[in-house]
């Protein structure tokens, strides 16, 4: 659920640019991109906050709030970097946001230790 959260999400949060970069919504005012993001997140949420109830301590689930934090971070770069090589060929992607990725790794890793 997390997954699919983090695919709706980054379409809602980038989807519009590469609509304006494939030249339908170029002359859209800010308000309709707005709105149609807004359309995007409300799906977005009704998978992200059940997954979160459902996973989390609180409600019986294996994860504390911090972990599911740092998880949820990690999915949503994984998902956000397999969406931009696909779909925004002119973006690069340089040995310093890998390193970005293996410290976000390093904090799941950090986040789950003892517990």
């Amino acid at each position: 659920m997390l997954v699919a959260s983090n695919v709706l999400m980054t379409f809602a949060w980038y989807g519009h640019l590469k609509l304006q970069e494939m030249k339908i919504s170029t002359g859209w005012p800010l308000i309709l991109i707005i709105l149609m993001s807004w359309g995007i997140a409300f799906f977005e949420y009704c998978l992200a906050v059940p997954a979160n109830r459902i996973g989390s301590r609180i409600n019986g689930g294996p994860f504390s709030l911090v972990q599911l934090k740092v998880l949820q971070e990690v999915i949503s770069l994984t998902v956000f970097t397999a969406i931009m090589m696909f779909m925004f060929k002119g973006e690069s992607f340089h040995w310093n946001h890998f390193a970005a990725f293996a410290c976000l790794v390093l904090a799941v890793f950090f986040a789950f230790m003892g517990d």
